[in-house]
């Protein structure tokens, strides 16, 4: 990618604009001021600023500050090197990306009280779905070959992605040292449950040989909605929260393989 697409894809986004022009407006400005200044939760902060790793680097006192690649960036915005780039409206494929991966719903999880309920509800939809076809839900497995009562079934559901939720903040700050945005975290992992919450009645209606199918697309969906709600909430960058998802994914396939629960 040549430094102007690289341009382009970063500055897509109007909050690393603001955060590029600020600090080479005022050369050097603290996590709290910036903050203030843009007005988003602490983990959507870092997202943008890891995004710009590359570009904005921290002094002693642990202020934010361009280096010699960002104040290159922030000379070519200010020149107008690079406007009409950003003129040129969201093609369809950006938009499609955006919708699959919920960024716009995500994004509103900044106050997560406000979501709450709707990821408490698709929580509840797949318990309930999931004892309803009478399908232990493995987190991103389903087995139709263990039969318990209705309760008991859409406990098991709620406890698979209550555990995620546990393993998923303890491997973060394990690796990232992140601490904050656990609610925002535990409301993003409710979202991204939805495909696998969908599934249950998908199975309801057709055969499992051809429902596995649909089961393959929603793992899939999953697994992009589950890196999706770490970067969100964590302000992991993209490419670091689809490696923990795998992980999430692999471990999966492990303790099912060793149970005895997949063949």
């Amino acid at each position: 990618m040549d430094e102007q697409s690289r341009y382009h894809t970063l500055l897509r986004d109007p909050t690393r604009r603001k955060i590029i022009a600020t600090l080479g407006e005022q050369k050097k400005i603290g996590f709290k001021e910036l903050k203030q200044m843009l007005g988003l939760g602490v983990g959507t902060i870092y997202y943008h600023l890891d995004m710009l790793s590359d570009y904005v680097t921290q002094d002693k006192q642990r202020k934010y500050q361009l280096n010699d690649h960002g104040r290159l960036l922030y000379k070519s915005l200010k020149e107008g090197a690079l406007p009409s780039t950003f003129q040129i409206g969201e093609t369809f494929g950006h938009r499609f990306v955006k919708w699959l991966f919920l960024s716009s719903l995500f994004a509103k999880t900044t106050k997560p009280l406000k979501l709450f309920p709707i990821a408490l509800a698709v929580l509840v939809v797949g318990a309930v779905g999931s004892a309803l076809a009478s399908s232990q839900s493995l987190l991103f497995f389903y087995s139709a070959f263990m039969v318990y009562q209705f309760e008991t079934t859409a406990m098991l559901y709620l406890f698979n992605w209550i555990s995620l939720f546990l393993f998923s903040d303890l491997i973060i700050y394990l690796f990232f040292k992140r601490t904050y945005g656990d609610l925002q975290l535990f409301v993003c992992l409710g979202i991204a449950s939805f495909p696998m919450a969908l599934f249950p009645y998908i199975y309801m209606v057709l055969s499992y040989e051809t429902a596995r199918y649909f089961l393959l697309v929603l793992q899939i969906w999953s697994i992009m909605l589950l890196s999706s709600a770490y970067s969100f909430s964590k302000g992991l960058r993209l490419d670091k929260s689809i490696v923990i998802s795998l992980l999430v994914l692999y471990l999966n396939i492990v303790v099912l393989l060793v149970t005895g629960r997949l063949s």
